[in-house]
């Protein structure tokens, strides 16, 4: 297993470990952090077995998924999460997505993070695409992908069953080959 350690300026990225259920159910758990994904906000336990699972995914060969936490550098605390998921018919490419406390939304730390991620991809990973998809009606999110050099591709329609019914999802992608070497974090 390769241990991920990624760090930017105020922002890191680490392997989760059992230790930080309860920091990402600050996430998952949060009805503001998770009103824009397909899912209701979930229970400890459930949060439990998220962990379990990315701990068992870490061991995988070939390593298909990545659920990181997301650390403050300065406080050292878990303030969030991050996904990485390798497309197995697509070894190239790679949706991200992430969550962080809704506490500290608006600090650009969305951007940071993204950032972090594609860097993590694209530098650490060797990947050529990597995609994410958000909810319309996340302008936040919108805004932290372009700023952090993602393209909006369009619009995929009913994409994401939801707990209200059907969603679509704006595509936003980052390519390699557009990605400067020397991006700054």
């Amino acid at each position: 297993m390769r241990s991920v350690h990624v760090t930017g300026e105020r922002l890191g990225l680490r392997e989760v470990t059992a230790d930080d259920v309860d920091a990402l159910h600050a996430v998952y758990g949060d009805p503001a952090a998770t009103q824009h994904l397909p899912f209701d906000p979930r229970s400890r336990a459930e949060v439990v077995e998220i962990v379990a699972e990315a701990i068992a995914a870490a061991t995988a060969t070939p390593r298909r998924l990545y659920v990181l936490a997301v650390t403050d550098l300065e406080t050292r605390e878990v303030i969030g999460v991050a996904r990485l998921h390798i497309e197995a018919d697509h070894p190239h490419s790679a949706e991200i997505g992430l969550g962080l406390r809704p506490d500290l939304w608006g600090r650009g730390m969305g951007t940071d993070l993204i950032r972090l991620l594609l860097r993590f991809g694209f530098k650490g990973l060797g990947l050529h695409r990597l995609w994410g998809a958000r909810s319309p009606a996340n302008t936040a999110a919108q805004l932290a992908m372009l700023v952090a050099g993602m393209m909006e591709e369009g619009r995929i329609r009913h994409h994401v069953p939801t707990p209200s019914g059907w969603r679509d999802s704006i595509v936003h992608s980052a390519l390699a080959d557009e990605w400067p070497a020397d991006r700054a974090l």
